[in-house]
């Protein structure tokens, strides 16, 4: 296979969904802040006609219904060694709840990390299944989301996490 991409129409807006081989590379909203260079998707194929998009397709439908928890897709997202270690935290960030970028820091061992921690954040390109909207600031307000702050609030709610007042640290 070859890197592909398809755009999914669902509540959240339409998505850019790109695959690379058996994997997803990336996640994007519309109006994403850091969208991928359009020579790096591949082909467009049909949603319903790739194996890896419908899959997808299907899970995010039972997650928006409150029927899924977590995501069963291989991924294959491209970063810095710093940016791949920060999103296989946010992979360990549990449903429902809530952490913020310096206890991100302080996990890595240095809490003067977190505004780097917030770029790595903020450049996830696996959105939703890599859940970068389960970071907030720390007082547990909403922060910056790549994929604007109405959908954040509304995964978040989703999820039943406390999106105000202090954050559910995992």
């Amino acid at each position: 296979m070859t890197r592909r991409h398809a755009t999914l129409t669902t509540s959240l807006g339409d998505l850019l969904v790109v695959a690379d081989g058996d994997a997803l590379a990336g996640i994007y909203f519309e109006g994403h802040w850091h969208p991928p260079a359009a020579d790096s998707i591949g082909v467009e194929v049909e949603a319903r006609g790739d194996t890896l998009v419908s899959r997808f397709g299907r899970q995010l439908d039972e997650y928006l219904a409150g029927k899924r928890s977590a995501f069963d897709l291989p991924m294959a997202p491209i970063g810095d060694e710093f940016q791949l270690a920060v999103w296989a935290m946010l992979r360990d960030i549990p449903h429902g709840a809530t952490t913020s970028y310096g206890e991100l820091a302080v996990r890595l061992g240095d809490r003067n990390l977190a505004r780097r921690v917030g770029n790595a954040v903020g450049r996830n390109p696996i959105s939703i299944v890599v859940p970068c909207h389960r970071v907030v600031g720390a007082d547990g307000s909403l922060t910056g989301y790549a994929g604007g702050l109405e959908r954040k609030r509304m995964l978040l709610e989703l999820e039943g996490a406390a999106i105000v007042a202090q954050a559910r640290l995992f």
